[in-house]
């Protein structure tokens, strides 16, 4: 198994801490509004990955945070005239929702950073106590960059310019600022009732201060109470890289004094029609935002092509999403939806009880192999993708010329579940429908429309769409109906 390890800049073997389980973190939400599709690329991508590991028979435990503190959700639930918890609540809600819609599976464990103030605390304790972190005047606790001699390695960053009072205590700052970064924010009016009182031991005095925690801290608190000083994989898309990976690296180290996380995986950007996602552009979608614009479409066929479109790229480079794309998917969900149905209605129907051909076992054992070594590959998922693809085709054609016995049937449909192991975009319901859709219904209207107006062309691309999707036309004086190929 291959990584490509953003710590090292490497393609690396994957080789756990512990063969007993493999520990994995991912940064969640920060719940004050919907997840935008550049977020659910991400929360894909990580469901992915952990799909793959647990594939390949590792035996993963997953945590991910849920930063309902900070200077986004306080601000936007004051505007909401809400208590904070249940503002952001109501947004936690809608998040688990919509990650459930596309098929990804939810962490183990996973953790409102409100729920984790002890935990922070005591690391920032550990922080002061070895001259990590100290006191300012505006009584916020900050930590000191030039403590943490490897601050630059995740980043790559040049700290040779580095101010010593250079200091920022917002949840979100400058990419380009390295600066020292505060833990523990010192109450403010705009806070209101949003705050927490903790007592300190600074410098042999006792100290209890009014705040509420920094952004950061939460991660490495999250880490230290559900996986301890070291995990395997942390994950996120490129954008955390810095500053909220390195400065996670930077305390959580200081406090353990072990290498924290040993593989780090980011995403690519997600580009809308070429250009970056803004609301300023008008290009800012939700996953509610398509479920209004394909409002005519099967909300079950519409989250599988919107996940389809999103893992349909190496996880590591820049995806466009587009309109096209989602509309080109829909199509190939409904297809394969199509097929994983006549194989059904064939598996019922057929009276070949044939064993299993020796050609067949070893065509299915070339397949998973493949599928396999593109999984072990980084997570090459466009490839997986071209494995299902080309199995497609090869069942396409032995369905359409009778070549398959019951047991082999039955053994295509294992290896479609072995593919949506990761995959989750086939929906085995299909199996148990054996009405024709009314969507298949409708293009039989539409083709003997078109054959009626003498346009001829049109009905040809029907009847070729449809024998695609595994039914024939059949005409007769007085109608035309459907039989299934």
């Amino acid at each position: 198994m291959l990584i490509n390890n953003t710590k090292t800049r490497s393609l690396e073997e994957f080789k756990p801490l512990s063969s007993r389980e493999v520990k994995v973190y991912f940064c969640g939400p920060t719940v004050y509004n919907y997840a935008h599709i550049w977020n659910l690329r991400t929360y894909v991508f990580e469901d992915i990955v952990v799909r793959t590991l647990r594939f390949l028979w590792y035996n993963v435990s997953t945590t991910m945070n849920l930063t309902d503190v900070d200077d986004k959700t306080i601000r936007d639930s004051q505007e909401a005239g809400e208590d904070l918890l249940t503002f952001t609540k109501k947004y936690t809600d809608i998040f688990l929702n919509d990650i459930k819609k596309l098929n990804i599976i939810p962490a183990d464990n996973i953790v409102p950073i409100s729920t984790l103030i002890p935990e922070m605390a005591r690391m920032i304790q550990t922080m002061i106590n070895r001259k990590n972190a100290y006191l300012w005047e505006d009584w916020s606790i900050y930590f000191n960059v030039k403590s943490y001699s490897k601050y630059w390695k995740l980043a790559n960053l040049d700290l040779s310019w580095l101010k010593a009072w250079a200091r920022v205590d917002s949840d979100e700052y400058d990419k380009e600022s390295v600066s020292d970064f505060v833990l523990w924010k010192a109450w403010k009016e705009s806070d209101w009732a949003n705050f927490w009182e903790q007592e300190f031991d600074i410098n042999w005095e006792k100290k209890v201060l009014k705040w509420r925690p920094g952004w950061h801290i939460e991660c490495s608190a999250c880490n230290m109470k559900y996986f301890w000083a070291q995990i395997d994989i942390h994950m996120w898309g490129v954008d955390l890289i810095f500053p909220h990976h390195q400065n996670e690296i930077a305390q959580t180290e200081s406090c353990t004094r072990k290498e924290f996380s040993k593989y780090w995986i980011h995403s690519g950007h997600l580009m809308v029609d070429g250009k970056k996602m803004a609301k300023s552009a008008n290009n800012f979608y939700r996953l509610k935002d398509l479920e209004e614009k394909y409002s005519n479409i099967k909300p079950n066929v519409l989250y599988r092509a919107i996940r389809l479109s999103l893992i349909n790229a190496k996880y590591n480079s820049e995806v466009n999403f587009t309109f096209d794309k989602i509309e080109s998917n829909i199509s190939v969900i409904n297809s394969v939806d199509e097929l994983i149905k006549n194989i059904g209605r064939e598996i019922k129907n057929t009276d070949n009880n044939a064993m299993v051909s020796r050609d067949f076992r070893e065509t299915m054992q070339d397949y998973i192999f493949e599928y396999m070594h593109h999984l072990e590959d980084d997570f090459n998922i466009p490839e997986t993708l071209a494995v299902m693809h080309n199995f497609i085709k090869f069942i396409n054609t032995a369905l359409r010329e009778k070549l398959l016995s019951k047991l082999e049937l039955e053994s295509a449909l294992d290896m479609f579940r072995t593919f949506n192991q990761v995959l989750a975009i086939i929906d085995f319901d299909k199996i148990e429908e054996t009405e024709i859709s009314s969507e298949i219904l409708a293009k039989l209207d539409s083709r003997n429309t078109a054959k009626k107006n003498k346009d001829f062309e049109l009905a040809d691309s029907i009847r070729d769409e449809l024998l695609n999707l595994w039914y024939k036309i059949v005409d007769s004086r007085d109608w035309s109906y459907l039989e299934l190929v």
